[in-house]
């Protein structure tokens, strides 16, 4: 007797392109999130390129200039500023500078902070507790307050900014780094590892902190949003980035005076700064449901409900 067994395909574990794709598209709003957030990248990277120089070129017959109007060309869809220059071209170019500022702050950030904490929770020497009580300090500050006060100090510019930003958010990396530590160094093969004769360095380096770099991704894609909004917060009061350069926080800054009679010019760098920390912060807790396997079911009831 022959016995055919029914062929049964093994589950699709959520890491490659296409399932990772079919989950995000039973969420619909994570999938607009993700499509904003797309095409805003593409235009940070891109735009500026595009558009050339006309988000600093000067247009004295356009200062002003209403919204939803496409005389002067397309370019002016969104509006003018008060020396003529078009709002769409600026947002582009403000999204390039907002976003490089805030990736650095966050790849800095979660550089330094992330191997502090492989340190301070693996060791158990001296500077381990070193480590811990700088961070403490670091904490005790509200993050704003503080880079009010290095940035009135040092000066405003890109690279003060930059710094300020990444040493306010390192505690938060260097914290879950060391709590993911701390539960990983008495796991068997890190203690396989060590009766083998490897070295602190290569059992952190090799065995360790693979395990933790996918955490702290996590974290950094919902911190983006926190730093974008510490930008723009600086650059609002005047000690983020200086001109002739400009992010979406400066054009808020230099429209807030004319909400009265140009309102265009404070509203749409407004609402970049809105929908972009908005889909970051849906995008992130779509991944954070994706990667945890008890509430993964969730966006498979969503799928059933759309049917």
């Amino acid at each position: 007797m022959t016995i055919i067994t029914p062929d049964i395909k093994p589950a699709a574990v959520p890491g490659s392109g296409r399932v990772l794709f079919a989950y995000l598209k039973r969420d619909r709003l994570a999938l607009a999130a993700a499509i904003f957030l797309a095409i805003v990248v593409i235009a940070a990277v891109l735009g500026p390129w595009l558009v050339g120089d006309a988000a600093s070129r000067l247009g004295l017959r356009q200062r002003n200039l209403a919204p939803f109007s496409l005389a002067s060309g397309w370019i002016y869809v969104l509006g003018a500023d008060t020396l003529g220059r078009p709002i769409l071209a600026r947002l582009i170019v403000g999204a390039q500078n907002t976003f490089g500022i805030a990736a650095a702050a966050v790849f800095a950030s979660m550089l330094v902070g992330g191997t502090l904490g492989l340190i301070a929770g693996y060791s158990e020497r001296w500077y381990s507790h070193l480590i811990l009580r700088l961070a403490d300090v670091v904490m005790s500050f509200p993050s704003l307050l503080l880079a009010l006060i290095v940035l009135y100090t040092l000066g405003p510019s890109i690279t003060n900014l930059v710094i300020v930003l990444a040493v306010t958010r390192m505690p938060i990396y260097l914290r879950t780094a060391r709590a993911e530590v701390l539960e990983l160094r008495e796991r068997m093969f890190v203690s396989a590892a060590r009766a083998m004769g490897a070295k602190p360095a290569r059992i952190i380096i090799r065995h360790i902190a693979p395990l933790v770099l996918p955490t702290l991704v996590t974290i950094s894609a919902i911190d983006f949003a926190t730093v974008i909004l510490s930008e723009s917060a600086l650059s609002f009061l005047g000690l983020g980035i200086q001109p002739p350069d400009f992010t979406w926080g400066a054009m808020v800054a230099n429209g807030r005076g004319y909400l009265a009679t140009a309102w265009w010019i404070a509203f749409w760098p407004g609402l970049a700064i809105m929908l972009t920390t908005l889909s970051l912060n849906i995008l992130s807790n779509w991944a954070r449901t994706l990667a945890d396997p008890q509430q993964r079911w969730r966006l498979q009831t969503l799928r059933k409900a759309a049917r």
